[in-house]
């Protein structure tokens, strides 16, 4: 019965990550109550179902990779309740939740590597896997653009001179007011985000046909992609709580671009993922 506590767990706490965004984002009170109930059901299932796994088992510590991840899990959640009890730092929840379903995701779906009905079907996952991460990557890169579009156009603002007087500024001249490139950028990276976590949760579905097993969390692609969607949590975080626009969020922008080049730079290491691999 653990393992469906676990799932149910899992279920609370992809609902709770979806809902800290708004929460933290926008500032909203209702969503904020809803992560936070979701949040502690969550945690209250993996609770139980981390006992009555260990209990079943006759023993006090895990074995196994996925017992490891799971209690990893339940310990991070544990630390975010506490910070939010403790000093009402529900703003960690926007690392902490979605980080706790990662660990938790591949465990509940059981202790027996999953296997796919046909090929169809894991041809199809597949497709949607390598669709989000390429849609996720496509939005950063044009986020990045739009950023680099506004730093020229606000120098060109800067300079306080028409377009027709000089002649350095008169290719800038077509581009678009400040106030639409910097609402351009923010709407891709809300766009992307959710096809990276889609990507990265597709990826960890497939790896369990493989023979890889935990290892496949180790492979260098995988680490820099979820380094990525780290800082694509963080770039969205400051971009609304703090304020961040204009030539600072291009800046962040660039570091963000500079381990998404890493990340398909890490194809000439990576045993899984390379180019032209079989």
């Amino acid at each position: 019965m653990h393992l469906l506590w676990l799932r149910v767990a899992a279920v609370l706490y992809a609902a709770a990550s979806v809902a800290i965004f708004p929460a933290v984002l926008y500032s909203l009170e209702r969503w904020r109550k809803i992560c936070v109930h979701l949040g502690g059901l969550a945690f209250f299932f993996h609770f139980v179902s981390a006992v009555e796994m260990l209990a079943t088992a006759h023993r006090l510590v895990p074995v196994g990779a996925r017992e490891v991840e799971s209690l990893l899990g339940f310990v991070v959640a544990g630390l975010f309740f506490l910070a939010w009890w403790l000093y009402d730092a529900i703003s960690l929840g926007v690392f902490a939740l979605p980080v706790t379903f990662f660990l938790v995701f591949v465990p509940a779906l059981g202790l027996t590597p999953y296997t796919f009905p046909s090929q169809g079907v894991r041809t199809s996952w597949l497709v949607a896997h390598i669709s989000a991460l390429l849609a996720a990557y496509a939005a950063l890169g044009f986020s990045l653009l739009a950023s680099v579009l506004y730093l020229a156009q606000e120098r060109r603002l800067k300079a306080k001179r028409k377009a027709a007087d000089d002649s350095w500024w008169a290719p800038l001249d077509w581009l678009p007011p400040l106030d639409t490139l910097e609402r351009i950028s923010h709407a891709m990276l809300l766009f992307g985000f959710p096809c990276m976590t889609v990507g990265l949760l597709l990826g960890a579905v497939l790896v369990q046909e493989t023979a890889l097993g935990a290892a496949y969390f180790l492979d260098p692609k995988v680490l820099a992609s979820f380094a990525m969607w780290g800082l694509y949590v963080l770039l969205l975080f400051l971009r609304q709580s703090a304020g961040l626009r204009g030539r600072r969020a291009a800046y962040l922008s660039g570091a963000v671009l500079v381990v998404m080049l890493a990340v398909w730079a890490a194809n000439l290491v990576s045993h899984v993922h390379r180019f032209g691999a079989p």
